[in-house]
């Protein structure tokens, strides 16, 4: 039946044009899916276009070296595949996919989808890009669970190949298969994973990351020095507390602090008082220029 095939993703609605969601949009629509980006404002959107075209330019840059005028064709193609919009309601109307790549709030997420909900066609498939919340509670906002599911890119979008599928235990499985598929669609390689705390990667890196602010708390090693041995002796790129500062302290404390509550006797989800201290004194990493290091 028409019912149990794959739905062929080819027009995408993207909401929220933040780094997460400039970045979605731009690959969706390099690999020649019909985009459209929304946020609230106007301004917000000419900043999210205009962060694409740089970062198209860079890409072409090396994609078509030795071809400048092929490198041209390709931003202008992509470009052309994009629209912006502030008005969600009206847009998704014809859309195959929603992804939702706003603010890391389960009231606000649910908000945004309870109203979506009531004007997409009943084909539309929503995905949620969080890295944190549970993709359920979210699809338990609308009235299409069997047509819901995670799609957690990494960032930088367009660099990062991961991309991180989840399945409710309401997901159907022509769902997933469609979800896979376009991550392939965008040139990325999609893992699966079942709607657990952080999926793979978090909920491997956010203990790791913890357990390094830990052992510096203890006085066990410096931070320099764990830095240095995590990059030098696991072949990370980046050491624990200089990932933090680029992820942004208050971000981690967030997600450590909703992973606590909801299981309060995990040892590995306790939260840290040097953590809850920086960031209350403001110091949030890159972004504030001062985390667990300074910047200029």
């Amino acid at each position: 039946t028409a019912a149990a095939k794959k739905l062929l993703i080819k027009h995408v609605t993207i909401i929220g044009g933040g780094l997460m969601g400039a970045g979605i949009a731009q690959v969706a629509a390099a690999s020649g899916h019909t985009v459209v980006l929304v946020d609230q404002s106007d301004e917000i959107l000419k900043k999210s276009t205009k962060g694409i075209e740089e970062s198209l330019k860079r890409v072409t840059k090396k994609k078509f070296a030795d071809k400048p005028e092929a490198g041209a064709e390709f931003i202008k193609k992509t470009l052309k595949n994009l629209t912006t919009s502030t008005d969600a309601a009206s847009v998704v109307h014809s859309t195959d996919l929603v992804i939702e790549a706003i603010v890391e709030n389960l009231d606000v997420k649910n908000e945004l989808f309870k109203t979506l909900d009531k004007f997409a066609p009943e084909h539309t498939i929503f995905a949620s890009n969080t890295s944190s919340l549970q993709i359920t509670k979210m699809a338990n906002a609308t009235t299409r669970q069997d047509r819901f599911g995670g799609l957690h890119f990494f960032n930088p979008v367009p660099m990062m190949k991961l991309v991180e599928v989840i399945k409710t235990p309401m997901t159907s499985q022509k769902t997933f298969e469609s979800l896979v598929d376009f991550s392939k669609a965008v040139g990325k390689s999609p893992v699966s994973c079942k709607d657990t705390p952080g999926f793979i990667v978090n909920r491997l890196l956010v203990p790791y990351m913890m357990e390094a602010v830990r052992l510096f708390e203890r006085g066990d090693a410096s931070k320099e020095d764990i830095d240095v041995a995590m990059k030098l002796g696991a072949g990370y790129p980046m050491g624990p507390f200089e990932l933090l500062d680029y992820v942004g302290l208050d971000t981690s404390k967030y997600i450590i602090d909703g992973w606590h509550s909801l299981e309060p006797n995990n040892p590995l989800f306790a939260p840290s008082p040097l953590l809850n201290k920086l960031v209350e004194e403001k110091k949030l990493g890159k972004k504030t220029g001062e985390g667990f290091y300074k910047y200029k």
